[in-house]
C-alpha cells in the first residue's frame, strides 16, 4: 500500500477512530520527545564525565607545578615594549624639528580659529539681580544651522545649547573645545576623504590601509597620548594629533564604501558619454557617494569631539579639563555641568553635518 492509499484511508474513517487515531499519534510524539530528551541528558553526562577524566590530572599536575606569577623574570621572547621604546628615542633624537614644525602649525591653526570664535563679543544683561548671559555667537549659530541643515528646529538647538553653555559658566571652555575639534576634525578629513578615493580606486591601497584603519579604531584611546606627548609635549598640539589619528578611520571607510557602491550601470552611462576618469570620478562617483562620505564626515566629527575631551588629559584644556577637574576633586556637580555642556557641543555638530548631508542627498 502506497502513501496515497494510505491517506485516503486516514481520511475515510469514521470520526470516532480518527480520533482515537490522532491520539493514538499524539501519545507517539509525545514517547518520542521524551525519548529523545533522555538520550540528550545522557549524552551530555558521559561527555561531562569524559572532560572531567581527562582535565582533572591537567589541573592537578598544574596547580603542583610553580605558579606562573612566581617564575624568576627572564626577558621577554618577543621584546615589542624596547623595540617600541628604541624607535621613539630615535625618532625624538633624529627628526624633532618635523615635530616643532607640525606642532607649530597645529597651535597656529587651532588658536586662529579660537581667536576668531571669542572675537565675536558676549553680552551680559541683569534680570531680577541675575547676569544673564547672551552670545552673539548663539544668533550667529541659530542662523547659519538653519541655512546648512534647511531646518529652523536646527538652528534653535544650537541657539538654546551655546546660551545655556555660557550661562553655566562655561562659555570659553567651550569654544576652547570647539576650536580643538573643528582643527581635529578638518585636519583628519582632509587626509580621510582623499585616502578613501584612493582606497576605493586601488585594491591594493585598499588591502594596504585596511590594517592601519583596523589598528587605529580598536587602540585604546589613552594609548595614542602617550607617543603625543613625547613628541609634542602639553597642550593643545597634541591633542590634536591624537584626536587626528582617533577621528581619521571613519572618514576613510566611509568614503571608499561609497564610491564603491556607485551601480555600475551608471558608471557605464558616464564612459559612454566620453567621461575620462577624473570626469567620472568628479561627477558620477563622488555625487552619488556624497551621503556616505557626508556620514563619514559626520563620524569623523564625532569622534573627534570625544577625543578631545580625552585629551584634557595632556593639557588640551576645554569642557575636558572641567571633567578632569570635577573628577579629581570629587565634585560631581562641576563635572556634570561639563559634560552637559559637551553633549550640547555634540548635538550641534551632529545635527548640522548630518541635515547637511539629508538636504544634499
Amino acid at each position: 500500500m502506497n502513501l496515497g492509499d494510505e491517506m485516503k484511508r486516514i481520511v475515510k474513517m469514521p470520526g470516532k477512530s480518527l480520533k482515537g487515531f490522532l491520539n493514538k499519534s499524539m501519545e507517539y510524539g509525545g514517547a518520542m520527545s521524551k525519548f529523545n530528551s533522555s538520550i540528550e541528558k545522557v549524552f551530555g553526562l558521559v561527555l561531562g564525565t569524559l572532560g572531567w577524566v581527562f582535565l582533572y590530572p591537567l589541573t592537578v599536575s598544574a596547580r603542583v607545578g610553580t605558579p606562573l606569577i612566581e617564575l624568576p623574570a627572564k626577558p621577554a621572547p618577543i621584546p615589542l615594549d624596547e623595540w617600541t621604546v628604541a624607535v621613539v628615542d630615535w625618532l625624538n633624537l633624529n627628526i624633532s624639528p618635523l615635530f616643532d614644525f607640525i606642532q607649530l602649525v597645529l597651535n597656529t591653526i587651532n588658536e586662529a580659529i579660537l581667536a576668531a570664535i571669542q572675537w565675536i563679543p558676549i553680552f551680559v544683561v541683569t534680570v531680577a539681580g541675575l547676569d544673564i548671559r547672551f552670545p552673539l555667537w548663539s544668533l550667529i549659530l541659530f542662523f547659519l544651522l538653519w541655512y546648512l541643515s534647511g531646518q529652523i528646529t536646527t538652528g534653535l538647538l544650537g541657539f538654546i545649547t551655546l546660551w545655556l553653555a555660557a550661562n553655566f559658566g562655561l562659555y570659553v571652555e567651550t569654544t576652547e573645545t570647539f576650536s580643538l575639534t573643528l582643527t581635529s576634525a578638518f585636519i583628519a578629513i582632509s587626509l580621510g576623504i582623499p585616502s578613501g578615493i584612493l582606497a576605493a580606486i586601488s585594491d591594493t591601497v585598499d588591502n594596504m590601509i585596511r590594517p592601519v584603519l583596523d589598528l587605529m579604531q580598536t587602540m585604546p584611546v589613552f594609548v595614542y597620548l602617550i607617543p603625543a606627548v613625547l613628541f609634542f609635549g602639553l597642550g593643545a598640539a597634541p591633542g590634536a594629533v591624537a584626536t587626528v589619528i582617533f577621528a581619521y578611520p571613519p572618514s576613510v571607510r566611509l568614503t571608499n564604501l561609497g564610491i564603491r557602491e556607485v551601480p555600475q550601470e551608471l558608471v557605464e552611462a558616464g564612459e559612454a558619454f566620453g567621461c575620462n576618469y577624473l570626469q567620472l570620478l568628479l561627477k558620477v562617483q563622488i555625487p552619488v557617494a556624497r551621503p556616505s562620505i557626508m556620514a563619514g564626515v559626520n563620524q569623523s566629527i564625532m569622534l573627534a569631539l570625544s577625543m578631545a575631551v580625552v585629551a584634557a588629559l595632556i593639557g588640551a584644556g576645554g569642557l575636558g579639563g572641567e571633567v578632569v577637574r570635577g573628577i579629581q576633586r570629587m565634585r560631581v556637580g562641576q563635572g556634570f555641568v561639563a559634560g552637559l555642556s559637551v553633549v550640547f557641543t555634540a548635538m550641534i555638530l551632529d545635527r548640522a553635518t548630518s541635515n547637511i548631508g539629508a538636504r544634499e542627498e
